[in-house]
């Protein structure tokens, strides 16, 4: 059994994401990993209600109150550092941070996009406007993408991913409930106890999961 480790969880919103990582610890699904801290961009995000309801600690860095990313970045960094952080989630966090972070936490930060990357992702490609790029395609499956973070948007090695059928009376705001429901909330744990059980190896930008 590898040591505790400590997850930080960025927010900017609602923080449902958090709350399936918040279950999924209470029910011994993060392995070793425990949710240490939630720092969110907005002083008003609900997720920090979610993390006080279960006594984990939070910060706040509001995006605004930084010049540019780059100044974020770094401010984001040590926090980060100051936390500890063995695992970084990005759970509906609307900012994109620079190589300061990404760097310093190479191989340690995931996001959940929800789509099927690499489709409709990238800058731009975020909460609803994924899905309805995606009905605007008439595509049949869509789904979530659990991926590393790197300083491009959606772009790193991709850890694992669930598909969600599409159906034909679907408008954006089903296509985002069921993907969150059947796809995003369970791949997410999974995908951060195999990081914290260190279990996933990278190899020429794929991953590849040990037994």
């Amino acid at each position: 059994m590898s040591n505790a480790k400590n997850i930080v969880v960025l927010v900017s919103g609602g923080g449902t994401n958090l709350q399936a990582l918040i279950d999924a610890e209470a029910c011994g699904e993060l392995g070793p990993g425990k949710i240490s801290c939630v720092i969110s961009s907005k002083a008003d995000a609900y997720a920090l209600t979610r993390a006080e309801n279960n006594n984990i600690k939070t910060r706040v860095l509001v995006r605004k109150e930084y010049a540019d990313i780059a100044s974020y970045s770094k401010a984001m960094r040590d926090a980060l550092i100051e936390e500890k952080a063995d695992v970084v989630v990005y759970a509906g966090f609307m900012t994109i941070l620079d190589e300061n972070v990404c760097d310093a936490f190479a191989n340690k930060m995931v996001n959940v996009h929800p789509a099927l990357i690499p489709s409709f992702c990238g800058k731009g490609y975020y909460g609803l406007h994924v899905h309805e790029e995606a009905l605007k395609k008439g595509v049949k499956v869509s789904g979530a993408t659990v991926h590393f973070v790197t300083a491009e948007c959606d772009a790193g090695p991709i850890i694992l991913q669930k598909a969600v059928e599409v159906l034909d009376n679907d408008t954006p705001e089903t296509l985002q409930k069921r993907i969150m429901e059947q796809a995003e909330w369970k791949i997410l744990p999974q995908a951060v106890k195999l990081l914290c059980e260190d279990k996933i190896i990278i190899k020429d930008g794929k991953t590849f999961i040990k037994d």
